[in-house]
């Protein structure tokens, strides 16, 4: 899993349980997601460098959880969202997964990039007791590549679909030599568990 820089604001017991969640992205078919296994120890802060490499994102943007439907979801986000935005969103390292999730089937959403403004479903579909032979967290499956960073949202990914289809002006063969290689079909597994689990990063337990 990607490096993280510490902000610990609560001590983190040792995982009892393993959550295994959908990671989908909002408004776009056919549907990307991602299908993971994380341990329920691990803080919010620390779910968001699972959720950015498990998706293909690149992690260079600001982020935020919201739990709750309505307009006054509960928001936590890392340091510089909080002191950006101010004192209502809370911040992301202090409270566990344990502690936010309630049950099988309860969803919640992760934003990528408040520019573009990725909106990803994270759906609980199972609880499962901890085996600390598994290594953790893990990618079990998951369909498409998540869109090319910077390119305008929804409709900037639709585009993009678009001129990789067909690019007859010369703004569009240009923005298609931007888009370069991606291939929107494109999932690769391995990959994503090589992101999620590097040699050099100690498992959570």
């Amino acid at each position: 899993m990607p490096k993280k820089k510490t902000h610990r604001a609560i001590s983190v017991p040792s995982p009892q349980n393993v959550f295994q969640l959908k990671l989908t992205l909002r408004y776009i078919k056919p549907p990307i997601w991602r299908r993971v296994l994380v341990p329920d120890n691990i803080l919010l802060g620390d779910l968001h460098y699972i959720i950015y490499p498990a998706m293909g994102w690149g992690g260079f943007h600001m982020h935020c959880f919201r739990f709750g439907g309505g307009f006054n979801p509960v928001e936590y986000a890392g340091t510089m969202t909080v002191e950006d935005c101010g004192s209502h969103i809370r911040h992301e390292d202090s409270v566990s997964l344990a502690q936010m999730i309630k049950r099988r089937g309860q969803t919640f959403s992760y934003e990528y990039d408040f520019g573009d403004g990725w909106q990803h479903e994270i759906k609980v579909e199972k609880v499962l007791t901890f085996d600390p032979t598994m290594r953790l967290p893990v990618c079990l499956a998951g369909e498409r590549a998540c869109p090319p960073e910077d390119c305008g949202g929804v409709p900037g990914y639709y585009h993009v679909l678009e001129v990789l289809k067909e690019a007859s002006t010369s703004e569009q063969k240009q923005f298609r030599e931007w888009v370069g290689l991606y291939d929107p079909e494109h999932f690769d597994l391995e990959a994503v568990n090589r992101r999620l689990q590097p040699k050099d990063v100690t498992e959570f337990k």
